[in-house]
């Protein structure tokens, strides 16, 4: 009986922890059935100049009207809330974003973070994720349920399964496949789960990826890769969808490659690469003709860079104390160790400045340019702190804000064939919005100035959310 007792009072505090409507309440701003947000600046998220002095009115979770606040009129029922020197912008469409966190330890062990990521990705604008991978799947599919029915707080989740990985797997947590049939079982079965993509693994080989492309295709689902034993042009031929970490993970510039096998030596064939040679412009007309979309995942690798050879805001950003507060003192001290030990002559700053050249040269060829901020490697990039700087990257990386911004949503929103409902700021769209005190079109560091984020039209309190998981990454 006593055993009984203690499981309920357990069940009470785990629900109790996915959000109670008293406890929802305190995270919103406001929720009303119809607001008119005044006098704001407009980013659309097409690419488009902002627009003045706008007024955005939100009726039953959609945007119902656009124009010129001296212009507008709506009924005196509405909230009406003045946003002078404020922007307003898309919700991000996450394409990179796992709920796992890595925990350390050798093979390398990773953590689910069902409570913490998703109301750090709602709190700092990105109202969509695709996770990418998972190493915990059906949580993540349990977590996407309770979110949607409103028992706990974040994005809205497009759900990836397991990875679809071969032999030589460098972590416990990813299933090792055994072959065609295996990979057939896998799609067909989290599929049927409710996964809505796949992604394959490094060690996979040519015959495993068709399969699960095949597979997928058949149900109407997209095919992403972290690739190394299949090359990008091989991928392309196969049909695959998406590869991510752009220029990172290709290793069609090793000589002598071996068919299926990830080869040594991939880092010194893109040390030498010439992006403008034609090897590599070979490649990227093979990605563009084959219509392959490429994930930007530069915060991920800037992580792992010396700071005083990264980015201009790589100091800020790597070291950023209020993305540090909400690690848990262990995975803080893992990861700025990590830092310390990170060599000067690394060359991890040339491959990222490489990386950036080639996205751009994808994306002058007519390739549509992904983002998401990959929560791995060392432990330095955070949900939604890191989706920030991915941001702030492409534009360092020679888009205009306005490109990066695109990128970063309405390009997501394309991918995920979710782009008549979001990814840009339109009547009859969802009203998935961020409000920023600041004009990121002029400065794009102001993109970390969110105050507020409407998700479906509910207006959530940015810095209320963050403080709810101070201390928690690493944790839950």
């Amino acid at each position: 009986m006593r055993s009984i007792s203690i499981l309920f009072l357990l069940a009470v505090l785990c629900f109790a922890a996915l959000g109670q409507p008293a406890d929802r309440r305190q995270f919103i701003r406001t929720e009303a059935p119809l607001i008119a947000l005044n006098n704001v600046r407009i980013i659309d998220g097409t690419g488009a100049a902002p627009l003045e002095n706008q007024t955005i009115l939100i009726r039953g979770g959609k945007i119902e009207m656009i124009g010129p606040t001296a212009a507008i009129t709506y009924p005196a029922t509405a909230e009406s809330i003045d946003l002078t020197g404020y922007t307003v912008m898309p919700g991000l469409v996450g394409m990179h974003n796992h709920l796992f966190f890595p925990m350390g330890g050798s093979p390398p062990i990773y953590s689910n973070m069902a409570i913490s990521f998703p109301r750090l990705y709602l709190a700092l604008g990105v109202t969509t994720i695709r996770t990418t991978g998972s190493v915990a799947p059906f949580t993540d599919l349990e977590t996407k349920l309770r979110i949607d029915r409103g028992q706990m707080f974040g994005p809205k989740m497009h759900v990836t399964a397991p990875y679809l990985e071969g032999k030589g797997s460098f972590t416990p947590v990813m299933h090792e496949l055994t072959g065609v049939e295996d990979v057939r079982r896998q799609v067909n079965f989290w599929a049927d789960q409710g996964a809505t993509s796949f992604k394959a693994y490094m060690n996979i080989s040519r015959a495993e990826l068709r399969a699960a492309v095949e597979e997928a295709h058949k149900r109407n689902l997209k095919v992403t890769g972290h690739l190394c034993s299949v090359t990008f042009k091989e991928a392309a031929d196969i049909g695959i969808d998406n590869l991510e970490h752009g220029l990172f993970a290709s290793t069609d510039f090793v000589a002598n490659k071996t068919p299926d096998q990830c080869p040594q030596g991939g880092t010194a064939s893109l040390i030498n690469l010439d992006v403008n040679g034609p090897e590599a412009q070979e490649v990227i007309k093979k990605l563009v003709e084959k219509k392959v979309a490429i994930t930007s995942t530069l915060p991920v690798f800037e992580a792992n860079a010396p700071i005083t050879q990264s980015g201009i805001g790589a100091a800020r950003s790597l070291l950023m104390p209020r993305m540090l507060a909400t690690m848990s003192e262990d995975a803080r001290i893992r990861y700025l160790s990590s830092r310390s030990r990170t060599p000067g002559n690394s060359p991890m700053a040339s491959l990222i400045q490489k990386a950036m050249a080639f996205e751009r040269a994808f994306v002058a060829a007519g390739g549509l340019l992904v983002t998401g901020l990959d929560p791995t490697g060392n432990g330095g990039v955070v949900a939604g702190f890191g989706d920030h700087r991915g941001v702030q990257l492409l534009v360092e990386a020679g888009f205009t804000p306005l490109e990066a911004i695109r990128i970063a949503t309405l390009n997501g929103a394309r991918l995920l064939g979710e782009d008549a409902r979001i990814g840009s700021v339109a009547v009859g769209k969802q009203a998935d919005l961020m409000v920023i005190k600041g004009n990121p079109a002029a400065n794009i560091t102001d993109i970390e100035k969110v105050e507020f984020v409407f998700k479906d039209g509910v207006a959530w309190d940015t810095e209320k959310l963050i403080q709810s998981v101070q201390g928690s990454v690493g944790i839950r």
